[in-house]
């Protein structure tokens, strides 16, 4: 089967799971925003799929690091002064000089690169245990195989 086509069979799942996520994404150094363009970038695959014992949904994320400048770019926006983020109580301008002087943060991304990948496991997992406890796992696991 093709990651769309099982993908697209879990449409409604998926739909939840974003919903309990959000939580997870306010509480990660993304916005809404950033994060929907780090969802676009992956895809998803079920490593083991043959196995119902190690089955497990996991994130493909070659594409991501592809699209980590466009974030960074979403991110210097709204550190920008009269931003949302730029009014806040938090260092958003200083954030933003600081970053573009090398100090503190990482200038390549890596942190970043790594902390959408983390995100995106972790998002793997809870749409995992939401298809468990809706009894759809066994279902979608070979589909997927088909």
């Amino acid at each position: 089967m093709s990651d769309s086509d099982w993908t697209d069979a879990i449409v409604g799942e998926r739909m939840a799971v974003d919903q309990e996520f959000s939580s997870e994404v306010r509480n990660s150094p993304f916005s809404n925003q950033e994060w929907g363009l780090i969802m676009t970038a992956a895809s998803f695959e079920i490593a083991d799929a043959d196995d119902p014992e190690t089955a497990r949904i996991v994130p493909n994320t070659t594409k991501v690091a592809g699209i980590m400048p466009e974030v960074e770019k979403m991110s210097e926006g709204m550190d920008a002064p009269g931003s949302a983020a730029g009014q806040g109580g938090d260092d958003g301008v200083f954030s933003s000089v600081k970053k573009r002087l090398g100090i503190g943060g990482d200038d390549d991304g890596t942190e970043r690169l790594e902390d959408a990948e983390a995100l995106l496991e972790r998002y793997a997992g809870a749409l995992q245990e939401h298809l468990e406890e809706t009894g759809r796992w066994e279902q979608v696991r070979i589909a997927y195989q088909e």
